[in-house]
């Protein structure tokens, strides 16, 4: 899969992919309102290009307030996202091109206020997502908000997701409905922050063309 060439879709403002993206961008702009003062932090895992913060902090009222880190593995698009930072003057983005998986790459940033999980879960074993949830509570602060995607297409395992999200001490904020054509979800954390444990791998990232269930 050429993820960069993924990325394409995006320009096409018809498109799922563009039509998701807004979706994602205003649970973003409303997470980062429903943020207390001050500064705050945000961790992206498997950011691609940054699309779905980056133009959302550009001009945001809390853009100044934010310190986040996206980790993304495709050298490409660390690339694209580092160029689309410092064009939006974002210095206090840091974009590190690693195995977004290991928890080691968000030492010194957890808990964190906004955890954005997209793109992650439909391309991972079920097994896989359930587990990325569990390590949620060492990733996200109490209040803090969760922002993830999955596709509804057969197997639907976003009621699933919702369950193991609940089952781990997080509300659900948001959920679009099941005939938009994809999934967004908004889950606030409301149990206790768990240490972060380094050296985990949290999932294994497969690729939804490799996984078979679209």
């Amino acid at each position: 899969m050429d993820w960069q060439a993924w990325h394409d879709e995006y320009d096409d403002p018809g498109s799922r992919l563009a039509r998701r993206l807004r979706v994602v961008q205003q649970r973003i702009r409303l997470a980062l309102y429903a943020c207390p003062p001050g500064p705050l932090r945000l961790v992206s895992l498997c950011a691609g290009q940054g699309r779905d913060l980056l133009e959302v902090l550009d001009g945001h009222p809390r853009r100044d307030d934010v310190l986040a880190r996206l980790v993304e593995l495709d050298p490409g698009n660390t690339a694209k996202a580092e160029e689309k930072a410092g064009a939006a003057g974002l210095v206090q983005v840091e974009v590190i091109t690693a195995d977004a998986s290991l928890t080691d790459h968000y030492q010194g940033m957890v808990p964190a206020d906004i955890v954005l999980a997209c793109g992650v879960f439909g391309n991972i074993a079920g097994e896989d997502v359930e587990r990325t949830i569990a390590t949620f509570a060492q990733l996200c602060r109490a209040g803090g908000t969760v922002v993830w995607t999955r596709h509804r297409r057969p197997p639907d395992l976003v009621p699933q997701i919702c369950r193991w999200f609940e089952e781990r001490g997080f509300h659900l904020e948001w959920l679009s409905e099941p005939d938009a054509g994809y999934g967004v979800g908004a889950h606030r954390f409301t149990g206790t922050p768990q240490p972060l444990v380094t050296g985990e791998r949290m999932f294994t990232f497969v690729g939804y063309d490799l996984l078979g269930n679209g």
